[in-house]
């Protein structure tokens, strides 16, 4: 059976990338009986499979092969890649996965297909996705975190419950930049956009296209949310027909907050006074942005009808995801915390805003952010810094300007030096722990990425905790 108003049977589609999502939306394409090309750089292990359920594998081309009616990209593919450039000349429309999953749901038992609750943001996406999903299902719905987190959602929307509906009544959907880019009638029930900083201006061509592909979340959206504290953000929602914005402070009309240590509702509350949704103190994730992620969170949750109670079971029982402010283990009195999701300066400055006295652990690919806006706010709190990874220096630079009184080390890594990966974190949680005294937070919050020694940031989040646990650490 085709998608909802979207038949896909006998068109001719390309799937541009085998990742996670490319593998997923061509078996959704072969099953509805369309005829599916694949194209990669390098047939991975899963083309031989998919070349056996009845697709075609082209191998790595630059252009767009004749008779095709649509090409469905991988986020990872740049806009400039030359295969997408010639499809656009030829007028082939161009769509990522989110795009086709849209296209391609199914209806309920109301007949509706289930609605779609969208979060992007540079940082805070998978906590605030994952704390919507844990209300959702505390509130009885049948919800699942999927996109840029947990499921590709060309699966979930076509799943099927055994009466032959929709598996799932609402979707809590992680969008990247990249995916949007490539997203062109979304229309989530209620979506966010949680801040915009100074990343992957090398794949968009400028912070504003960045900005630009963020805000297109909220193109077709009811209800757009945003960080009142995030000025790129909140000015996004600003022209928005209904703005609700987030606050660490006293809610205003139209907001949620913080008042009297309980997060309270005045956006979607009866009582124009507000509503309390939960104590701040039973909120189990550290961290004021932490906080912000939770009440958008709810707020996402509160516009499509979740009640106060549901709030509070959801997110008093949320644990964080792994490699995001995760206590790994205490050695000695010292704290050691792995957040090596913090991949760009934004997500590490709100992670070391989390402890009052840090031993810094960053470095890796910078991806030409620029650093000195983070190590002149977080000066105050550092203990020590051990630096790893290609822009070592970069970091190392910032802090003798901002912090000359904070001893640094650098650990020879990368491409410099002929060392594994484990082998050099080992000698990084070695050196952070000669610099850490009993109270001091020795954190992993790297502020780039981590392709230059790891694999990706969980495979430097992992090393990061078997180094720390091979010092005699308890958990």
């Amino acid at each position: 059976m085709s998608g909802q108003g979207f038949p896909v049977a006998g068109r001719t589609v390309l799937v541009a990338g085998l990742g996670v999502s490319g593998e997923a939306a061509a078996r959704v394409l072969l099953a509805q009986g369309a005829t599916v090309l694949l194209t990669d750089a390098a047939e991975p292990p899963v083309g031989a499979e998919l070349v056996g359920l009845g697709a075609e594998w082209l191998g790595e081309v630059r252009t767009l092969p004749g008779g095709v009616d649509l090409v469905v990209t991988s986020p990872g593919w740049r806009p400039d890649a030359p295969l997408l450039v010639d499809a656009a000349a030829r007028g082939v429309e161009v769509i990522g996965e989110p795009e086709l999953a849209w296209r391609l749901r199914i209806p309920g038992p109301d007949g509706v297909p289930a609605p779609w609750l969208a979060v992007t943001g540079t940082n805070g996406k998978t906590t605030t996705v994952t704390m919507l999903a844990a209300i959702l299902s505390a509130a009885g719905r049948r919800a699942v975190a999927a996109g840029n987190v947990g499921r590709p959602l060309v699966e979930v929307v076509t799943a099927r419950d055994d009466d032959g509906a929709a598996a799932f009544d609402v979707v809590a959907v992680e969008l990247s930049s990249f995916q949007l880019h490539w997203s062109s009638s979304l229309a989530p029930a209620a979506a966010a956009v949680l801040n915009v900083a100074d990343d992957h201006t090398d794949w968009h061509g400028s912070f504003a296209a960045y900005r630009d592909a963020k805000a297109r979340i909220l193109e077709r959206s009811p209800v757009a949310v945003a960080d009142a504290g995030d000025p790129v953000a909140s000015a996004v929602v600003a022209a928005h027909p209904r703005p609700v914005t987030v606050t660490l402070g006293e809610p205003a009309p139209g907001q949620l907050g913080v008042r009297a240590g309980a997060l309270v509702d005045r956006a979607f509350a009866d009582d124009p006074a507000g509503e309390v949704l939960l104590e701040r103190s039973d909120l189990p994730v550290p961290g004021p942005h932490n906080t912000v992620n939770a009440l958008a969170a709810a707020a996402l949750a509160r516009a499509v009808g979740v009640p106060a109670e549901a709030v509070a079971r959801g997110l008093s029982g949320f644990r964080g995801g792994a490699h995001r402010n995760a206590l790994v283990a205490t050695v000695d009195g010292v704290d050691y915390v792995d957040d090596s999701k913090a991949t760009n300066p934004h997500a590490a400055g709100a992670s070391l805003a989390a402890y009052p006295r840090v031993v810094w652990i960053a470095g890796g690919l910078l991806k030409g952010a620029d650093v000195d806006p983070l190590v002149a706010d977080a000066a105050p709190r550092l203990a020590g810094a051990v630096l790893l990874g290609r822009d070592r220096a970069v970091v190392a630079h910032s802090l003798a300007r901002h912090a000359p009184s904070v001893p640094v080390v650098e650990v020879a890594s990368g491409n410099d030096e002929a060392m594994d990966a484990e082998t050099t974190m080992t000698r990084v949680v070695a050196a952070a722990a000669g610099l850490a005294r009993p109270g001091d937070t020795v954190l992993l919050a790297p502020a780039a990425a981590s392709m230059d020694v790891f694999r990706d940031y969980g495979h430097r989040g992992r090393a990061f905790a078997d180094a720390v646990r091979a010092l005699g650490g308890r958990a």
